[in-house]
């Protein structure tokens, strides 16, 4: 059995992500995205999603994660850390939250109560 080495609880969440530009430090890249991104767990350090683009590592974005409902919307920078190939042709990406105010973890607390309610 292999042993559980993240800090956080994922959690599955279905919405759509969109990246318009990627930065490093200073120096912002233009991307064009064309296809769709599918963000399929979040956790409160970071997330993972799924796209047919190959994005650089180490690279940075804007994203809005969207809850459960509109007022649970978090505006954040996520830094993409991890991504592996997969057999269709996609890639699985792995990102970390960056700064994100330990007080907005309850969001997530929030979240997942409200998965295991349902």
């Amino acid at each position: 059995m292999m042993q559980e080495k993240r800090r956080s609880k994922r959690m599955p969440i279905q919405l759509e992500l969109v990246v318009s530009k990627l930065f490093k430090q200073e120096a912002a890249a233009a991307v064009e995205i064309n296809e769709p991104i599918h963000v399929v767990d979040v956790s409160k350090l970071g997330i993972g999603f799924i796209s047919a683009n190959d994005l650089p590592l180490n690279y940075y974005f804007n994203a809005k994660l969207e809850l459960g409902s509109p007022e649970n919307s978090l505006y954040c920078v996520v830094k993409i850390i991890r991504k592996m190939p997969k057999e269709n042709g996609d890639i699985s990406y792995g990102c970390e939250f960056v700064g994100l105010a330990p007080v907005l973890g309850t969001i997530f607390d929030e979240y997942e109560k409200s998965l295991t309610e349902e």
